[in-house]
């Protein structure tokens, strides 16, 4: 882990941690995604939202090696990572959590974490057959740190429990905890309020800020709940049918005419100005202070100018 971040050090601080340039990929004649384009900069979070088969997951899977790009590129801190494998997308810092929770059911909270952590690992298979002082001094540190990581999402006192034997809730939470274990610098989250009721979305609320201020890691958030979006992003990308029609804050976002007709809806238009963004403030509280002379108002909302 030491060496890991020594070579993150050496990453010039402008170079963005995620770039997908032109970024697309299609199946047979349909496109999937067409001319995705996304930076997000060091410890940013960002939003990823859209109608259902807008293209969302399609692209955590082409930023994460499951599907390869048939146009375009990302870049993880300047390091071009087309075509390379799950595997070695996670050895280079990209870690994400499932629309589908996707844990190792029969094996225990703490075990679920400690896999994630098998990569970092230098004992070698006769060290754990005889199970040698390495083995166990790495062992017990690898513990250690899959309960630090346990303690953040609050599942500390489940770690002998079985996966299965969780709470929908908790097992997102556990999913979480286990991408945190691969030592990432980007974090993608795909739904993870989904099912949850209000008081575990405010959780995950709390946990999603401390993570960023606890690692400092960039996460790309792609939800449904647009209380979570608003209170937790700082930017948000809009897509429909794989193309991207709004870019900007939660503010912008919200009065875009075009993210309105093809997503919020009029009525959910109006619940989103009652909510907070990031820093606190009512997002509808925005206009109304433009609208009184009291900061430019922007003509139609989001940029869209580079669309």
């Amino acid at each position: 882990m030491t060496e890991k971040k020594a070579v993150s050090a050496e990453v010039p601080k402008e170079t963005p941690v995620l770039k997908a340039v032109h970024l697309g990929i299609s199946f047979g004649g349909l496109k999937a995604v067409d001319d995705f384009n996304m930076e997000i900069g060091r410890s940013e979070l960002v939003g990823l939202i859209g109608p259902n088969g807008a293209g969302k997951t399609t692209v955590f899977n082409l930023l994460t090696g499951v599907y390869k790009p048939t146009e375009g590129a990302f870049y993880l801190n300047g390091k071009k990572m087309n075509g390379r494998k799950t595997y070695q997308v996670v050895d280079e810092g990209i870690a994400r959590t499932f629309q589908n929770i996707r844990l190792f059911k029969k094996m225990t909270v703490l075990e679920n974490v400690k896999v994630a952590m098998n990569k970092d690992m230098q004992y070698s298979p006769l060290a754990s057959i005889f199970r040698t002082n390495s083995y166990w001094r790495e062992e017990h540190d690898t513990d250690e740190r899959a309960m630090e990581l346990l303690d953040i999402v609050g599942l500390s006192d489940k770690k002998d429990a079985m996966a299965m034997n969780l709470p929908y809730g908790q097992q997102r939470k556990l999913e979480i905890a286990r991408a945190l274990g691969t030592n990432m610098k980007l974090l993608l989250l795909d739904e993870p309020a989904a099912g949850m009721n209000p008081v575990e979305t405010d959780e995950l609320l709390d946990i999603i800020n401390n993570i960023r201020k606890t690692f400092g890691i960039s996460v790309l958030l792609i939800e449904h709940d647009m209380s979570l979006v608003m209170r937790v992003c700082e930017r948000i990308q809009v897509i429909d049918y794989g193309v991207t029609i709004a870019k900007g804050t939660p503010e912008e976002i919200a009065h875009n005419p075009r993210v309105i007709e093809a997503y919020l809806g009029k009525q959910a238009e109006k619940e989103v100005l009652n909510m907070k963004d990031a820093s606190g403030h009512v997002i509808g509280e925005a206009d109304s202070a433009a609208a009184s002379g009291s900061e430019p108002a922007k003509e139609n909302g989001a940029d869209t100018s580079d669309l």
